[in-house]
């Protein structure tokens, strides 16, 4: 009965894993002209510094595109903090390809941090957004 329901808000101070593709584990003959990693890399840090300017206990967690890569790096984190909401980037969830690291992900987070929640962005702009979903100011 005190489980919280999918529709609770977490407090201000949930520490959130930020989990996203490390830029060079990129294909940029695939992405749209204008896009490389010397761009994508700069997105990243300026959504980063979104985040702490926004407030919130983000640790911001680069992986590359192996999944028994990735699924270590996020233990390693797993391990170091308690995490209350993870954010899955879409690089990770939207390229087909990493469909096999997607899950992989999502099994690490929820074997390794009953309880956690997920959330999901669509790009580095809009993570702010995606994490206000979930927490409350």
């Amino acid at each position: 009965m005190g489980r919280p329901t999918t529709a609770t808000e977490l407090p201000g101070d949930t520490k959130v894993l930020s989990i996203g593709l490390h830029p060079r584990a990129l294909d940029y003959s695939r992405m749209p002209d204008g896009v490389d990693e010397a761009m994508l890399t700069a997105r990243i840090g300026a959504a980063n510094a979104a985040l702490r300017e926004a407030g919130f206990d983000a640790v911001p967690c680069l992986i590359d595109t192996s999944p028994d890569s990735a699924e270590a790096t996020v233990r390693e984190e797993l391990q170091k903090h308690t995490f209350g909401l993870a954010m899955i980037g879409g690089g990770v969830r939207m390229l087909p390809e990493n469909t096999l690291l997607f899950e992989r992900l999502v099994n690490v987070l929820t074997e390794e941090a009953p309880g956690i929640r997920l959330c999901f962005n669509t790009t580095p702009e809009d993570t702010v957004e995606a994490l206000r979903r979930w927490i409350k100011e």
